[in-house]
């Protein structure tokens, strides 16, 4: 059932679907927004469906604070943003779900061919043989 006033509900609050916003407007909810500090912060702030173009690219870290399995003990109940917003009525959950598959697919052939080539110069540095008058003027360049 859709949330809004009794009255008129144009006149709000409007309840957004889509995951971002939903997670924006909680967001907002955390940080004093009316002053200008609290604008300045939530203009800094970017939540988005999936990853988009510049950031599918970037190198990816693992947060241990956020993860579910050492923040939540096992017996606890939990749920997703994304399916809580497809039952609020979002509709775009499978685009989503399919746009991240060939993400995925075409991020692990990268990682797979870097990760090749890493073990192709590792083995080739190995291999390597340098002669005494090139060592030494590699040391004396400071690559000892």
């Amino acid at each position: 059932k859709r949330k809004h006033t009794n009255s008129n509900p144009r006149h709000g609050p409007f309840h957004q679907r889509a995951p971002a916003k939903i997670l924006w407007r909680t967001i907002r909810g955390m940080v004093p927004h009316k002053t200008a500090r609290g604008a300045a912060a939530l203009d800094r702030l970017k939540c988005f469906e999936g990853m988009p173009h510049p950031y599918d690219r970037k190198k990816r870290m693992v947060m241990p604070c956020a993860l579910k399995v050492l923040r939540l003990r096992p017996e606890r109940r939990f749920c997703k943003l994304g399916d809580l917003a497809s039952e609020f009525g979002w509709k775009h959950k499978d685009l989503i779900k399919r746009l991240e598959d060939q993400r995925k697919v075409k991020s692990e052939a990268f990682h797979k061919k870097k990760v090749a080539a890493t073990r192709s110069r590792q083995d080739a540095l190995k291999k390597v043989k340098v002669s005494a008058e090139d060592e030494k003027i590699l040391e004396a360049a400071g690559f000892a």
